[in-house]
C-alpha cells in the first residue's frame, strides 16, 4: 500500500509541475498587454485566470490536513475582478500558489491519502481531493495556454507536438530510446 500510495503522490507532483511549466512557458511569450487582454468583453484575461488560480490554491492548500480548504479569508469573486498590476506581480502570485501546493503535497506522507479532509463542507478523501485539483487546474492551465496561442498567433511556439510533427517526435523518441 505505502509502496502505491508514494508513487500517487510522486506522479501527481509530476504532473502539476508539468503543469505549471505549460503555463511558464506561455508566460514567456506573452507581452504584458496581451497578460491582461479580455479576448471577448466579460471574459477572463490570463491575469485574472492567475488570480483565481492563486486564489484557490492558498484556499485549499494551506493547513490541507487540518482545516476546510474553503478558508474565510479567501474572496473568491474578487479573484475575477482585474486589479491595477503589473505581469510581474501576477506572476509572483503564480509562483507562491503553487508554492503553496508543492510544499504541500512534499509534506504529505502515505498514511494520509486515506485521511478524510473538506471542501465547503464536503469530505473527501485527501487524494480524492488532490485529483479533484489536478482536474481544476490544468482545466484554468489550458485556458491560458489557448489565450497566449490566439495572442500570439503565428509566433506561438508549440509547447508540446507541433501540428504535423507527430511522426518526426516519435522517430525522436524511439532514437533516444534506441529503438
Amino acid at each position: 500500500m505505502n509502496e502505491l500510495a508514494n508513487g500517487f503522490l510522486k506522479d501527481t507532483i509530476k504532473r502539476f509541475k508539468y503543469y505549471k511549466e505549460l503555463g511558464d512557458k506561455t508566460f514567456a511569450q506573452i507581452t504584458d498587454a496581451q497578460f491582461f487582454e479580455e479576448p471577448v468583453k466579460d471574459t477572463n484575461s490570463i491575469a485574472v485566470i492567475v488570480q483565481h488560480m492563486y486564489g484557490n490554491m492558498l484556499s485549499r492548500w494551506t493547513n490541507f490536513l487540518t482545516e476546510d480548504g474553503e478558508k474565510h479569508w479567501r474572496k473568491r469573486d474578487a479573484e475575477f475582478e482585474a486589479m491595477q498590476l503589473s505581469k510581474a506581480d501576477v506572476i509572483s502570485f503564480w509562483e507562491e500558489g503553487w508554492k503553496c501546493l508543492f510544499d504541500t503535497l512534499n509534506s504529505l506522507q502515505a498514511d494520509d491519502l486515506l485521511k478524510t479532509i473538506t471542501i465547503r463542507t464536503e469530505p473527501l478523501l485527501v487524494y480524492d481531493a488532490i485529483l479533484r485539483q489536478l482536474a481544476h487546474y490544468p482545466y484554468h492551465v489550458g485556458q491560458i495556454v489557448y489565450l497566449g496561442k490566439i495572442f500570439t498567433g503565428d509566433q506561438w511556439k508549440s509547447l508540446s507536438i507541433a501540428r504535423g510533427k507527430s511522426i518526426d517526435y516519435l522517430n525522436e523518441v524511439k532514437k533516444e530510446q534506441g529503438k
